[in-house]
């Protein structure tokens, strides 16, 4: 048994089979993960999403950004972008069962025997893996129970900029999911930046704000994440693995190993 790790797919399917193709991915033997980001600006969001609940007992995800918006929009919460590409998946017979299957994502995923850890954009340095598994997985229970709708509505928005333990109700589930599926840059202080998702060695060494992972511990642990399509897989660590190589801005898709530590190429298709 292989277990493998995809980055940020946002509906580029054609090249995910390419890549599974190239590993002789085996579904019957073989476990993949995506970073999150099934869906959205892609041509083929509904083929992905729907190999995803097809395959749900080796094909798994953590929760990207994208896949709550779309979570959202299903709902009638959200307005869709037109951007996104999402008209055929929106229309599709079976896509409250993939809200259903999404919603039971988690935020982060530990394969313990490889000391490998999976989340969608990182996470925040100021909390022990312990506890980001434990605040994960208390966003966890309440997208799977009774208040999933109420969540769902109260989700969007930048606030709070930083963690603190005391913080309750939704302001602590918003400040836990934008950690987990929108962090890029972080002050000293902790404070989050969002507007920011540039290249951050191109930016001035003054500025205070950093990439998360500038101020993570090094650890046994690796992290692998996406989201981050401008590091094209670039961190300077070897702990801290970048994967969202922007294939759907025409750049590749990257496949990782995680028993060989090897990672494989898909160039984005044209055409789109």
């Amino acid at each position: 048994m292989s277990n493998y790790v995809v980055g940020d797919i946002q509906g580029c399917f054609r090249e995910l089979e390419a890549l599974l193709t190239q590993v002789s991915f085996n579904p019957a033997n073989d476990s993949l993960w995506c970073v999150g980001d099934i869906v959205a600006r892609g041509p083929s969001s509904r083929d992905a999403l729907r190999f995803f609940y097809e395959n749900s007992n080796s094909v798994h995800s953590v929760l990207g950004n994208h896949d709550l918006n779309l979570m959202a929009v299903l709902l009638g919460y959200r307005q869709p972008n037109p951007k996104d590409k999402l008209n055929a998946l929106l229309e599709d017979s079976d896509r409250y069962d993939w809200l259903e299957w999404l919603r039971h994502q988690p935020l982060m995923h530990q394969l313990e025997e490889h000391n490998t850890v999976i989340t969608h954009a990182g996470i925040y340095p100021w909390w022990t893996l312990k506890q980001a598994s434990q605040y994960a997985q208390e966003v966890t229970k309440v997208l799977t129970g009774n208040e999933f709708k109420n969540f769902m509505q109260q989700l969007f928005g930048n606030s709070p900029e930083k963690w603190d333990s005391s913080l309750q109700g939704f302001d602590r589930y918003r400040f836990i999911v934008n950690a987990f599926t929108r962090m890029r840059y972080c002050n000293p202080e902790g404070e989050l930046d969002f507007s920011q998702k540039d290249n951050p060695y191109e930016r001035s060494s003054q500025d205070s704000y950093k990439p998360w992972f500038n101020f993570w511990s090094e650890s046994e642990n690796r992290v692998l994440f996406g989201h981050w399509a401008a590091l094209m897989g670039e961190t300077r660590r070897q702990d801290v693995i970048a994967l969202d190589t922007g294939c759907v801005w025409g750049q590749y898709m990257t496949l990782y190993s995680v028993e060989n530590k090897t990672f494989f190429h898909e160039p984005a298709l044209t055409g789109k």
